[in-house]
């Protein structure tokens, strides 16, 4: 374990993100959301598919014993790619980074839901907070619905973020499944294999032809996916996730600058204040989870019998 290292690798892993973020905001004025979805899952392989290999995962990486909890892992990922990358183009991105905040509270509605994991008060009082922190956020977007013009179509963005954040949170449940038994090479290579597939069935919808610069971009957008999904895996290896976690939310700060130098935007007010409103929930229950797995990880050696 070497925390200071995994805290390195999860603020690189946001920062690589961020990138690819920026380069999905750019491309998107003039190349569609399934086109960019395709790109970013096509790409990545190469890069999961010789990390695999380095680290000697390579052979039996394409073994399932679920390939239906894989397609529905990847139709919920892919979904949820498409709706953020569609949302993206029309939203500032501090404020579509803002919103995708609630994945993990949403996440952890769904698991309880769907999974039996208890959520007692003190988690569900954070999961109050970022809601309401969300609700601060999409105020000034769905105060006015009507989706004419370019405010109705910012309402639209923020309808896609939000929905692009109930299905990210979706696809965490659907992880938690396949772990149990699957290996994270696995999930990470049948993921972008079935989001390059789906991807495909947007073409009779229209794909552009990219320019030379464009297409360089489109290839970076997958290749930094790649990347910024192996740095954030190799994070957990070196740190808690209690440690690691909360430096997610490094983003909304790259996200301010990003948008302010590279986008001329200046967030809003609301979506400062929900944004920390909904990163301090998270945090909250990030801290509360690591408290409870560091009690289970007590009761569990003191009943372990001593020789």
């Amino acid at each position: 374990m070497n925390p200071l290292k995994g805290i390195l690798l999860k603020v690189l892993s946001v920062c690589v993100f961020m990138t690819m973020s920026s380069c999905v905001k750019y491309l998107s004025d003039g190349i569609p959301p399934g086109e960019l979805v395709f790109c970013r899952s096509f790409f990545a392989l190469p890069v999961v598919l010789a990390w695999a290999a380095w680290q000697g995962k390579l052979q039996g990486a394409f073994y399932t014993a679920n390939p239906a909890g894989h397609f529905w892992r990847g139709l919920v990922g892919t979904t949820a790619m498409a709706l953020s990358f569609f949302a993206l183009g029309l939203l500032p991105l501090p404020e579509v980074v803002a919103i995708s905040y609630a994945s993990p509270l949403l996440s952890t509605i769904f698991a309880a839901m769907f999974l039996g994991e208890a959520v007692r008060a003190y988690r569900m009082s954070a999961i109050v907070l970022g809601l309401a922190g969300v609700i601060i956020i999409l105020y000034p977007r769905f105060s006015a619905l009507d989706l004419s013009g370019a405010d109705g179509m910012e309402t639209v963005g923020a309808m896609a973020a939000l929905m692009a954040a109930v299905f990210i949170a979706l696809a965490m449940v659907f992880v938690r499944k396949l772990v149990q038994r699957e290996r994270s090479t696995t999930i990470v290579i049948y993921f972008s294999i079935t989001a390059a597939t789906l991807s495909l069935f947007t073409l009779p919808f229209g794909w552009a032809l990219p320019s030379l610069f464009d297409a360089m971009l489109l290839i970076l957008v997958g290749l930094l996916g790649g990347a910024a999904q192996i740095l954030m895996t190799e994070s957990y290896r070196h740190a808690e996730m209690g440690i690691i976690a909360p430096f997610e939310y490094v983003s909304m700060l790259m996200a301010v600058l990003i948008g302010f130098f590279i986008f001329s935007e200046i967030p809003k007010s609301t979506t400062i204040a929900g944004a920390v409103l909904v990163a301090g929930a998270g945090i909250i229950i990030i801290i509360r989870e690591h408290q409870l797995g560091m009690e289970r990880a007590r009761a569990k050696h003191s009943t372990t019998p001593q020789g």
